[in-house]
């Protein structure tokens, strides 16, 4: 099933980490989707090719308490905040880093950040891309 808060290249690469020959690696997000209002992000790095609506990726619903974990894109999609706000995609999002170092800022911030000057403090010296 496609959803209208992925594009079709975001919803393929989603599968494509997902696959068996992926499973357990550290991808870089795909894709930020939030609730507009609300302090609900997650940042979804693939989807389990045995159940197709579950994504995993860094959830944060704004409580401080990040995590790892998986979410039904059915639900996402069916979910009204106050009755207007749908879920919505990051259209400026690019993932810079694996999910493991966003999740580590996150939990030191408490909530999904982007802060460069955040995240950098958490890239493992042997991941490739490390820049001190």
């Amino acid at each position: 099933m496609m959803y209208r808060f992925l594009t079709i290249a975001q919803h393929q690469q989603l599968w494509q980490n997902g696959s068996p020959e992926n499973f357990e690696k550290d991808h870089v997000p795909v894709v930020k989707l939030f609730y507009p209002g609300t302090g609900c992000t997650w940042l979804l790095t693939e989807i389990d090719p045995d159940e197709p609506r579950l994504a995993f990726g860094l959830c944060d619903l704004g409580m401080g308490f990040p995590e790892l974990g998986y979410v039904d894109l059915n639900e996402m999609d069916s979910v009204k905040i106050k009755g207007i706000w749908s879920i919505e995609r990051d259209l400026d999002f690019k993932g810079k880093y694996p999910i493991s170092v966003y999740a580590s800022a996150a939990r030191m911030v408490d909530h999904i950040t982007e802060d460069d000057t955040v995240l950098i403090q958490h890239v493992p010296k042997k991941w490739p891309g490390y820049k001190p």
